[in-house]
């Protein structure tokens, strides 16, 4: 009997070892897979850093496409069957990810080391990729009169129309307290308080009838290509690329910009590590960087990235002396403390 049954016990182990083995070749057999925020963003890592990178390395690799949330990643590491490797994310997803532990620490010796990067870029858990702004964007075939800040994006008598914003409390609730008259350096003391929150609802809820709101970032150059609205919250690299790329006579008033840094993270568990590591290495060489922002308008993390590039592409970067001089850094810590709270609000507050 206990010959048979350890011979039960050998022969299922040696199945399990099997399938279990099978499985992990199966893992290891996936492509690389990089996500990104889609759009003409994405169209231009595709010209500058997926397809020269496949051709260079000889690697298959597939791109995808996401709109954000810590929750997505938190399901595909924790689920067990993460599908990603690379994932472009925002500063909090890449705060809360590193301190939950669902992203690979980084080994910079394997993509440039540390100094090649901007210091705001350097992230145990992240590489930087893009610093890029929040502006006010509008047509300037539709808008005789053109806005000069977010007060006039609140003023519907002055300018009629729709307006589009992003959909939910973060960017919206510091655009509001702007619009309301707080200077861009004192907008996180004043949302900080009681007083600062109900203040940037009361705002809102001048403008609340004629609020379109916008989730991914390729919407806010098709609703102002429609006409759908007359003013938008909008990506600075997105109304650069549809006045590129599709002609468009589309205006952003720097004034009041949020900026912000986004970030390469490598999912913990990846069959890819060494493949993802070559991407980011490639993805953060000076000479690589520089042609994206020639492609759509973001600032890069390389230091070597804004050396390369001609004065006229400069001048129309969120990096540039005039353009950051007015703008408010996105906080990251505020956001972290304060999200879940404010979603909330918001949430009930739309749903009014």
């Amino acid at each position: 009997m206990l010959k048979r049954k350890t011979g039960k016990i050998a022969l299922g182990f040696v199945a399990a070892f099997s399938a279990s083995a099978a499985l992990a070749t199966g893992a290891e057999a996936r492509d690389l897979t990089v996500v990104s925020w889609g759009g003409a963003y994405q169209d231009a890592q595709k010209k500058v850093y997926f397809e020269p990178f496949k051709k260079a390395s000889g690697a298959p690799m597939n791109d995808e496409s996401w709109d954000g949330g810590v929750g997505v990643l938190r399901a595909k590491v924790q689920g067990g069957a993460a599908t990603w490797d690379v994932v472009q994310v925002e500063s909090d997803e890449l705060a809360v990810g590193c301190e939950e532990g669902l992203f690979e620490k980084l080994d910079y010796s394997r993509i440039g080391g540390e100094a090649a990067y901007i210091p705001p870029s350097v992230n145990p858990c992240g590489v930087g990729a893009i610093l890029y702004d929040f502006v006010l964007g509008y047509d300037k075939d539709k808008l005789k009169d053109a806005p000069s800040g977010w007060a006039d994006f609140f003023d519907t008598k002055k300018i009629p129309g729709k307006r589009a914003l992003r959909q939910g409390p973060k960017t919206t609730l510091e655009i509001a307290l702007m619009a309301d008259g707080v200077a861009p350096k004192d907008v996180y003391k004043v949302l900080a308080t009681d007083e600062g929150v109900d203040r940037a609802f009361k705002k809102l809820d001048t403008i609340k009838g004629d609020i379109v709101w916008w989730k991914a970032g390729a919407q806010p150059p098709q609703l102002l290509a429609s006409g759908e609205v007359a003013m938008t919250s909008v990506y600075n690299g997105r109304i650069d690329t549809a006045n590129k790329n599709e002609k468009k006579n589309f205006g952003m008033v720097w004034d009041g910009a949020l900026f912000t840094l986004d970030s390469w993270v490598i999912l913990k568990g990846s069959p890819n590590k060494d493949a993802a590591y070559k991407f980011l290495d490639f993805a953060g060489k000076a000479e690589n960087q520089s042609k994206l922002s020639e492609n759509i308008a973001y600032g890069t993390s390389n230091k070597d990235a804004a050396g390369k590039l001609q004065p006229a592409v400069l001048k129309d970067l969120p990096t540039a002396p005039d353009n950051i001089k007015n703008a408010v850094e996105i906080n990251v810590a505020f956001w972290l403390e304060n999200i879940d709270r404010l979603t909330e609000r918001f949430n009930k507050w739309a749903a009014k």
